[in-house]
């Protein structure tokens, strides 16, 4: 293998970045918008670009080192990271899924915030589940399951299935899935196949959220390999998981909820691969969020509790990130619950109203229209741009289907024409929230356009937005800002301010704190502020101890500001704005699998395996098994990620309480398989 071709699908660029398989060196990069109505597109055009196929069709794109146009026989491998699955948990979009609950009760909704992720998806309760020692609670209501599904199949694109202690024995979630794929033929989730640990409404999130991501991750697959399929590309396609391994992309399909913080993590491990520094704070600043990992000793470590993203915890092991709903693309809106800055930004990702301008000029007449009306209204300088098919999806409320019929048939559209009622409001952002519609509006991209400190969308269109926007009024009913400039200046320092508290959060929890202790920490948001520099009797600092790298296409735009806010040195490494996808081609394969042992009894030792449980008098005995079974399973994984070479190495984490007098009590035994693999 000569060549490796990474590629990393953000909210708004796609990278590529084709490497060197003998030295690692970067041959070339390349640049290119993502098509959010089409993936292929920006796909296509990201691996052209680089391949030399093709010259940057427009002045958006670009690509960087050698000139010459490179063999397609030379790539032998394509290694894809995306942000598509952490933006769209961030901004609570996606498909809608039926959660399906097996010897649950209801106010299993109330835990872990699951009835609150859960939203306006159907639930479905069924009898069922098993003991915490595997044997059967009650037999499943296999009659009621299958009325059910029938029921909401018309309503959804999947279904996600937990079974009360599953881990311990999934045969439940088997036969429930068995089912699902028999009458409805639609894709199932299940919560013992993307888990071994207990906790059941952690687990079912995972298990839903893997769900409502599958049609996503199925659509950026399909087009990536059409796209390769027409450059001649035959080589095997990889995808980038969130610990920053490799798997295949049948593989990722089954489990997209694996490539939550897959772009971050790629981004790390180009970070690390980047710059010359052991210990840093990285910092890769996107359009939807921003990612921040600590980088310690060469090396970032693994979440031990599972990817936490857009506040729901997840059991999917990944390297330890913590994303916050700040980009360069981030929508501007007034804080009226906000005491402290008439503005707030995020979570939610908008499509900048300058490229908006580049894409559709007729969005400067009517942002002119809207700026000689002598009322402001909410609505100006605000566009919706329609992501769907001729085909309005059968699972949408009336309101929001009679929405989406409106907007297929007028395109682009100014939301104070679309919608004029707040029925059509609700309607209008529960779409943009099931990634069916893309809102375009002021964003911080739009303030540097404003300001002049970036050129490349359409100025004309962003200094509209920033007039519009501007003359709006906050929660005290004064005007945001005098002009489009200080509208501008009031939205970059808030980006600012934000990322810098963001880092100080990171820092603090990495440091064995608490999650969110500068946000809870007024002396700190004190500091960190400009208000703070702007006293004359008192002086609040805050010192970063480690240098910033900064990542991501606007690093160099936003990132001095905040270094110098945080008192630390700022590094920018050569390729810092592609680093994903040369992150994405650095990667290995890793799988593992873990078997529990209990003791349900005296002189019982249980090893709780995938086709059932089966006892031992000897602890030995059953350890003996547990090693072969998550041995075999780890290397099956392995084999079906895209491993053709691999190695596997076992740990044994046996835990007892110690009853004193040397005597010690089995609690229980986790033996897991850990394998690495390459592809040849």
């Amino acid at each position: 293998m000569r060549n490796i071709l990474g590629l990393d699908t953000g909210g708004t660029f796609t990278d590529a970045a084709i490497i060197d398989a003998q030295d690692s060196s970067i041959i070339k990069t390349s640049k290119s918008l993502t098509t959010r109505q089409d993936l292929s597109i920006g796909v296509g055009n990201a691996m052209r670009i680089a391949l030399g196929i093709e010259a940057p069709s427009d002045r958006l794109s670009y690509v960087s080192g050698t000139n010459q146009k490179l063999a397609v026989e030379d790539i032998g491998l394509v290694c894809l990271s995306t942000t598509l699955a952490t933006n769209s948990i961030v901004e609570n979009a996606g498909s809608h899924v039926a959660l399906v609950l097996i010897g649950f009760e209801e106010d299993a909704l109330r835990l872990g915030k699951l009835g609150k992720a859960i939203g306006q998806n159907p639930v479905i309760f069924i009898d069922g589940g098993h003991k915490s020692d595997g044997t059967v609670k009650l037999p499943i209501d296999t009659k009621s399951l299958l009325l059910a599904i029938k029921s909401t199949a018309p309503q959804v694109s999947a279904f996600a299935v937990v079974s009360y202690f599953a881990t311990r024995n999934p045969e439940h979630e088997i036969i429930a899935r068995d089912y699902i794929r028999k009458h409805t033929q639609m894709p199932v989730s299940c919560s013992h196949e993307l888990s071994a640990s207990l906790g059941g409404p952690k687990r079912a999130l995972t298990a839903f959220l893997n769900a409502k991501l599958i049609s996503l991750l199925e659509k950026l697959i399909n087009a990536t390999r059409q796209q390769m399929q027409q450059i001649g590309l035959s080589c095997k396609l990889m995808v980038v998981k969130g610990d920053g391994s490799l798997v295949s992309a049948d593989f990722v399909i089954e489990r997209p909820v694996e490539t939550i913080l897959s772009g971050p993590a790629a981004s790390v491990s180009g970070a690390a691969f980047l710059a010359n520094e052991r210990t840093a704070i990285i910092c890769d600043i996107g359009g939807t969020t921003t990612d921040i990992a600590i980088l310690k000793n060469g090396k970032v470590d693994l979440s031990e509790d599972g990817a936490k993203v857009g506040g729901w915890n997840t059991m999917i092991e990944a390297v330890k990130i913590w994303t916050s709903g700040i980009g360069g693309d981030s929508e501007l809106h007034i804080g009226y619950d906000s005491p402290a800055s008439p503005i707030k930004l995020g979570p939610r990702r908008a499509l900048p109203l300058s490229l908006l301008g580049e894409q559709f000029p007729t969005c400067i007449s009517i942002m002119e229209q809207q700026l000689l009306a002598p009322i402001a209204l909410a609505t100006d300088a605000r566009f919706i741009i329609p992501l769907m098919s001729k085909n309005v999806p059968s699972w949408l409320a009336r309101s929001e289907a009679k929405m989406a019929e409106r907007l297929i048939k007028n395109g682009i559209s100014a939301i104070a024409d679309i919608a004029d009622t707040q029925v059509a409001l609700g309607a209008l952002d529960r779409l943009i929230s099931k990634g069916l519609v893309q809102l375009s509006c002021f964003t911080p991209t739009d303030a540097v356009h404003v300001l002049g400190s970036f050129d490349i969308y359409n100025k004309k269109a962003a200094n509209l937005g920033a007039q519009l926007f501007a003359r709006q009024k906050d929660n005290k009913g004064q005007l945001i800002a005098e002009s489009a400039e200080a509208l501008s200046l009031i939205c970059l320092d808030q980006l600012s301010f934000e990322s810098a508290l963001k880092i100080s959060d990171a820092v603090i929890a990495g440091d064995n704190g608490t999650e969110n202790t500068a946000s809870s920490t007024p002396a700190i948001k004190e500091a960190l502020s400009e208000r703070s520099h702007q006293s004359r009797f008192l002086q609040h600092d805050i010192r970063l101890l480690s240098p910033i790298i900064a990542l991501g296409a606007s690093a160099k735009t936003h990132y001095p500001c905040i270094a110098e806010r945080l008192n630390t040195s700022l590094i920018i490494p050569q390729f810092a704005e592609v680093a994903g996808a040369i992150g994405a081609a650095i990667g290995s394969i890793r799988q593992q699998s873990s078997i529990i042992i209990t003791q349900p009894k005296e002189g019982v030792f249980r090893v709780h395996l995938i086709s059932g449980i089966k006892d031992f008098q000897m602890l030995d005995d059953a350890i003996e098994i547990a090693k072969q079974e998550a041995k075999i399973l780890s290397e099956k994984k392995a084999a079906k990620a895209g491993a053709t070479k691999s190695n596997t190495t076992l740990f044994e984490n046996i835990k007892r309480a110690e009853l004193g007098a040397g005597k010690s009590l089995f609690i229980e035994a986790v033996i897991t398989a850990k394998t690495t693999g390459y592809t040849a």
